[in-house]
């Protein structure tokens, strides 16, 4: 095991130091020497970028009253285009866009690389929006006003609101004032780069004079502050979040003081009109009941409020199903259920008589299906994305009560005539059953195997369809899996809080069950068997390789956390420790150092070839991980490439040339290795 107590690479933390990069461009000039200078790198990435650019791709969008908004990137709009249209023309196949803001235009006005990360438009009258835009795709982001009416920024001079780059929370109010947090200066922000101050901040004036409506702890996670808009309803609110996962929420009421919500503190918890909900996301006794961890609970807001505990389940899991979502239209509560990671949908209704419970009909049992969009101010319409492994996108809408339209249909990018779809279950070292999705020809014989894997943060992998995936791999003959195991949300809360912290060895384990399932049952060889997993995922590929490297034939570690020695002492690290503990601790560092992948390196071992990549704009996920685990296997002598994207924030690319670039890279690598 390499000691912690002297790390030769400290240097490559220092993200755009010259040293530093200058190492960074000798890897990447290496790597895309070896994996792209040909015919074949150059044809795959042209038809990656035909899917990801292609005018046939549905136009996904958020409906705010009277207008449809999309955000839109092609070949023509690199940066993409901010638009709008209506309901009329979106069910057209040509619709008349009105195009808001071109950020390619923007950006070349501005000399700024700038990338969209979103809008709030005011309601109910549209005439402004909040836009924040990044530098290469990181995280922090520029806030700016923009007129909708006359198409125009409105400049701080003109008392426009402004916030320079920073990991700003800011949210409506009314026109004339928001609730924000930013980086005002020392003690301004937490421990993990996010607000700790929420303040009410008003048009014309300095945000140094805005009224400070709330404060959190340094080592709080975050805190923030919004405004509800529902009329009849409106409220302010206030959360403090303690860690990832402990949150305490207020209402803030108008004479400033705060009237704290009584519920767990782990609980989700949202509030709707009169409704109050709380999911629970772990065993909750209150008022002589017990309700185990991933119930959904009602109660009446106001009611709770003033001490009554009457709650009704809205929802309780069973060993095979969870709760994935649940999303408000104006009357109705959508539900999305997860039965062994395949989804069903369900419609509940508050009324006179108690809750109704109804299926939403019109939905295929076949794909995956989720709530895209809602209007809960209002109306009953919503939209949803359906989609499977070899079924492409389709945008269905409708309106509670009223059959399910097909709306848009996604082009198949790839053949899927001869291709299959199975769920099966590997066995974990405790026992625990753990499902994992196999995509593969239908006479295939044992080849060239993608194993994919996450087990984090209670996010699901369910079956969605990949164009990318399946020309630059299906089609080449190789099988593709992905495993849902432990650490998501496949089967609720406790599939991931019995993976956090000391049980963290049970993600590792659970995707080593799946690598020797597939090859038990004859579907790849550990030769011929890759692995794939970015961000906690590439901390799975992390150890993967130096716990079970014997299990695979190549690995690629994308955007990776690696050193867990240091990770929650870099960017927005310190806010996950509610997941992986806190290495400072010795008695949580015990269990941490079993694992840390840079700490647990082996100049003895005998390791697959490894592809670590990153982004010099990730400021979520330090890109010193991937860099010095990088630099301490070319030091052991382990076959390893490198390659990090100078732009593109956590996802590892900025636009669509950049990500069929990295997709294509990938898919070259992972051929070269386990094609053989």
């Amino acid at each position: 095991m390499a000691s912690d107590l002297h790390d030769p690479y400290l240097w490559l933390e220092d993200v755009t130091a010259e040293p530093a990069l200058d190492w960074v461009r000798e890897r990447n000039d290496r790597t895309t020497g070896e994996f792209t200078e040909n015919a074949g790198f150059e044809d795959l990435q042209g038809r990656i970028r035909a899917v990801f650019d292609t005018d046939a791709r549905i136009p996904y969008v958020r409906l705010r009253g009277k207008y449809l908004y999309n955000f839109w990137r092609d070949s023509a709009h690199v940066r993409g285009l901010w638009r709008r249209t209506t309901m009329a023309e979106y069910r057209t196949d040509a619709p008349d866009w009105d195009v808001l803001v071109d950020v390619d235009e923007l950006a070349e006005r501005d000399g700024e690389n700038w990338v969209w990360s979103g809008a709030q438009v005011l309601r109910p009258g549209q005439e402004r929006a909040l836009v924040s835009l990044s530098r290469g795709g990181a995280d922090a982001t520029v806030t700016r006003e923009f007129d909708l009416e006359r198409r125009r920024w409105v400049e701080p001079s003109d008392g426009g609101f402004f916030l320079a780059e920073a990991k700003t929370d800011i949210s409506w109010i009314d026109v004339d004032t928001v609730y924000v947090g930013t980086d005002l200066g020392p003690g301004s922000l937490t421990d993990s780069g996010y607000p700790r101050v929420a303040k009410r901040w008003t048009r014309g004036t300095d945000i140094a004079e805005a009224v400070t409506v709330f404060e959190g702890e340094q080592t709080d996670v975050a805190v923030s502050a919004w405004y509800d808009r529902t009329p009849g309803f409106e409220r302010s609110f206030v959360e403090r979040s303690i860690d990832f996962y402990n949150s305490r929420r207020f209402q803030l009421m108008e004479d400033g003081t705060l009237v704290r919500i009584e519920t767990p503190e782990d609980a989700g918890v949202s509030v709707h009109r009169e409704w109050l909900l709380i999911r629970t996301r772990s065993a909750w006794s209150v008022a002589g009941h017990e309700y185990q961890a991933g119930t959904l609970l009602a109660a009446r807001y106001d009611d709770y409020l003033a001490g009554s505990r009457d709650l009704t389940v809205l929802f309780e899991p069973d060993a095979h199903t969870s709760l994935e979502q649940y999303v408000w239209t104006r009357n109705h509560l959508l539900l999305v259920t997860l039965s062994d990671v395949q989804t069903r949908l369900r419609v509940r209704t508050p009324g006179p008589g108690g809750w109704t419970d109804l299926p939403l009909e019109g939905i295929s049992e076949l794909t995956t299906t989720d709530v895209l969009d809602v209007d809960p101010v209002e109306g009953d319409e919503f939209f949803l994305n359906s989609s499977g492994y070899l079924t492409p996108a389709t945008l269905l809408h409708g309106t509670v009560g009223e059959q399910i339209e097909v709306l848009k249909q996604a082009p198949s990018f790839f053949d899927a005539d001869s291709l299959t779809v199975a769920q099966h279950f590997a066995v974990s070292e405790d026992g625990t059953r753990i499902p994992y999705f196999v995509v593969r020809g239908r006479d295939a014989s044992p080849g060239p195997t993608l194993l994919y894997g996450y087990g984090g943060f209670e996010n699901s992998m369910t079956p969605t369809y990949s164009g990318a995936t399946g020309l630059a791999w299906l089609e080449r003959g190789g099988t593709y899996v992905v495993a849902n195991i432990r650490g998501g949300g496949e089967y609720g809360p406790e599939w991931h809080t019995q993976a956090l912290k000391a049980g963290r060895h049970k993600v590792f384990e659970d995707f080593a069950a799946v690598a020797r399932d597939l090859v038990e049952r004859g579907i790849t060889t550990a030769a011929q068997l890759g692995a794939q997993g970015g961000s906690n995922g590439g901390l799975l590929m992390g150890v993967m390789l130096t716990r079970y490297p014997e299990l695979f034939g190549a690995i690629v570690c994308q955007v990776p956390l690696l050193d867990m020695r240091r990770y929650h002492l870099l960017l927005a690290g310190a806010s996950w420790m509610a997941e992986y503990g806190d290495p400072d601790d010795p008695a949580e560092w015990e269990y941490i150092s079993r694992y840390s992948p840079y700490q647990n390196t082996d100049a003895e071992a005998s390791y697959p070839p490894i592809l670590i990549a990153t982004s010099t704009r990730d400021d979520r996920v330090h890109p010193g991980h991937a860099r010095k685990m990088a630099a301490r296997l070319e030091e052991q002598g382990h076959r390893t490439w490198y390659y990090e994207n100078i732009e593109g924030g956590h996802g590892g690319a900025s636009d669509n040339a950049q990500l069929a670039f990295k997709t294509a890279l990938t898919f070259s690598f992972l051929w070269a290795q386990l094609a053989r």
